[in-house]
């Protein structure tokens, strides 16, 4: 395997962190230009560890003003245009997925009684996207895990669409886009997440376009492209279940999975939004920042019955879909270039075995050592510019 010497790059966030391969000897206090380089064996790739470093100690669960990534630090409402409000100017609506099932009203599974408009399916599913750059370069698709939003992807926006046209979407249930509730035209199983993922790619972009996709939505993102190779030019995934026992969702994501219990917590904004994504990583979260990822359950109880939807099939079928997504990805036919980013101080995933999993399915492996399970949350713009990197890297090689 030839080694494509790459150009020194430097990643910043407000800590004016630089990333480089780590080394036994490299120190972890001083600033140190670092190079990407491609794996050098001839069999197998080997993993490239990044090293942040910064001026200031690491702290975790740090204060509001330190991190960019989860923790509530109060609340405050306003009469005024929200965080929300703005990032949903930012974006658009796209029509995607045809709408199956009945036709009745929905009504809630807890009284039967009638739900409102949010929960009502029109013909065919409205899904919230924003995107970035020129429509005419090559497309990148920014997929959130669970549970998230495209908010999440709003650094990493900037970044690539310097090059890219970079678009982030929220998933049917989550953020901005419908969320029906189930048993009437959507039923939130990892089987129809894939259906409809094929018909939003189809509809947003005629050519090839690059994956990337964060935590438990990967192998339904996997399960896709490995049916749709023709139409994938790159995939990378983000702290992704690789491992067995990646297979089961923590505590914190499966309580919503409860009969009635799950219900009833899913309907708690600070629940369902705030403790659901504080658990996962090191950082606190900016008040601006939580009123965005709240705002889908302060405004509908449907936010609330989707997670708990989807919660549910996750339980059923996320052991499935790792196997599936780890034989995919072990396949020697598998021919999409592959990279895996792993942010190390991921409080759900043990990145115990993600390593050698890497180095036998010969796919490329960096470590992001100062970001939690929501990599494109705790280290955006850093993920930005890695992303970029691989990108580039790539095309050189090809």
């Amino acid at each position: 395997m030839a080694i494509v010497q790459a150009k020194t790059i430097s990643f910043h966030s407000h800590h004016h962190p630089q990333l480089l391969p780590s080394s036994p000897t490299a120190s972890t206090s001083s600033f140190v230009h670092g190079q990407l380089k491609s794996p050098a064996s001839k069999n197998r790739r080997k993993c490239l560890r990044i090293s942040c470093t910064y001026e200031d100690d690491y702290l975790i669960d740090a204060p509001v003003s330190e991190g960019d990534g989860f923790s509530f630090f109060g609340g405050k409402y306003s009469d005024g245009s929200s965080p929300a409000d703005e990032w949903f100017k930012q974006g658009k609506i796209v029509k995607a997925v045809t709408v199956s099932g009945s036709g009745e009203t929905a009504k809630d599974p807890i009284f039967g009684l009638d739900l409102g408009s949010a929960s009502q399916a029109d013909e065919i599913f409205r899904w919230f996207c924003v995107e970035s750059g020129n429509a005419d370069n090559h497309t990148v698709l920014l997929i959130h895990g669970f549970p998230s939003q495209a908010y999440s992807y709003r650094k990493v926006l900037p970044v690539l669409s310097k090059n890219y046209h970079a678009i982030a979407f929220d998933w049917l249930g989550f953020g901005f886009s419908e969320k029906p509730q189930p048993g009437y035209g959507f039923d939130y199983t990892l089987d129809e997440y894939v259906a409809s993922l094929e018909s939003f790619v189809n509809e947003i972009a005629n050519d090839k376009v690059s994956l990337v996709v964060q935590g438990y939505f990967s192998p339904v993102v996997v399960k896709y492209a490995s049916k749709h190779k023709d139409k994938l030019k790159d995939l990378i995934l983000l702290n992704p279940p690789l491992t067995a026992k990646h297979a089961n969702l923590p505590s914190t994501l499966s309580i919503f999975s409860n009969f009635l219990l799950g219900e009833i917590f899913s309907q708690d904004p600070l629940r369902a939004s705030d403790k659901a994504l504080t658990s996962c990583g090191p950082y606190q979260m900016k008040e601006d920042d939580a009123m965005v990822y709240r705002s889908p359950y302060l405004s509908s109880g449907s936010s609330g019955f989707a997670l708990t939807a989807i919660s549910r099939g996750m339980k059923k079928q996320l052991k499935q879909y790792v196997e599936e997504m780890r034989t995919i990805l072990m396949d020697k036919s598998w021919k999409i270039p592959t990279t895996v980013c792993w942010g190390q101080r991921d409080r759900w995933l043990n990145n115990d075995g993600v390593e050698d999993f890497c180095n036998d399915s010969n796919h490329e492996l960096i470590e992001l050592p100062m970001a939690g399970h929501h990599v494109q949350e705790d280290s955006g713009e850093e993920l930005g510019k890695v992303i970029s990197e691989i990108f580039r890297k790539r095309r050189l090689i090809g």
